[in-house]
């Protein structure tokens, strides 16, 4: 056999598995769930399929320390493949910057099915607080985890309102 020969038939085995290793990626690819909207807001509804979100917001100003937040939403829109039908758990934790869970544990389940027709669908999840208490001002996170993997998360400020001087104490 000669070194050409040798050659090309190296190169044909690399570029099988070449392509072999891409159609997986894209068979995967297809197969990942994907997250279109994460958002922390004032209130969001869905109406005919369509997700309405009102306020979003990333900072919480407060009066004084601490305090609580009367009420607001997590909205979560996410896109499932065939591959993905069932049913999922979905679970928002709210962290505080020493790693603390704050707030309630919010947890739900979504089942999936995608019509014959259709290759993916979207689900829109909405989990509204209320009432949740922030013991100091700082860096917060909310984490979206479904069936137990992370797969987002949002960074949330909360920032305690200037205080102006008096005009006493100038």
């Amino acid at each position: 056999m000669t070194v050409a020969k040798i050659r090309m038939i190296i190169r044909q085995v690399n570029d099988f598995f070449v392509k072999r290793r891409s159609d997986h990626d894209k068979i995967y690819k297809d197969s990942e769930m994907e997250i279109e909207a994460f958002l922390l807001c004032d209130c969001a509804t869905v109406s005919g399929g369509k997700l309405n979100v009102l306020g979003a917001f990333d900072i919480i100003w407060a009066k004084q320390m601490p305090a609580v937040h009367p009420t607001c939403a997590v909205v979560t829109r996410a896109r499932f493949s065939k591959f993905e039908e069932g049913m999922h758990d979905v679970r928002i934790t709210i962290i505080d910057e020493d790693g603390n869970i704050v707030g309630p544990d919010l947890k739900d389940n979504i089942s999936i099915t995608v019509p014959p027709n259709e290759d993916s669908i979207s689900r829109n999840l909405i989990l509204n607080i209320h009432g949740i208490r922030f013991n100091k001002s700082g860096q917060y996170r909310i984490d979206l985890s479904i069936d137990n993997q992370q797969v987002g998360s949002l960074p949330i400020k909360v920032r305690e309102v200037p205080k102006h001087p008096s005009p006493e104490n100038n």
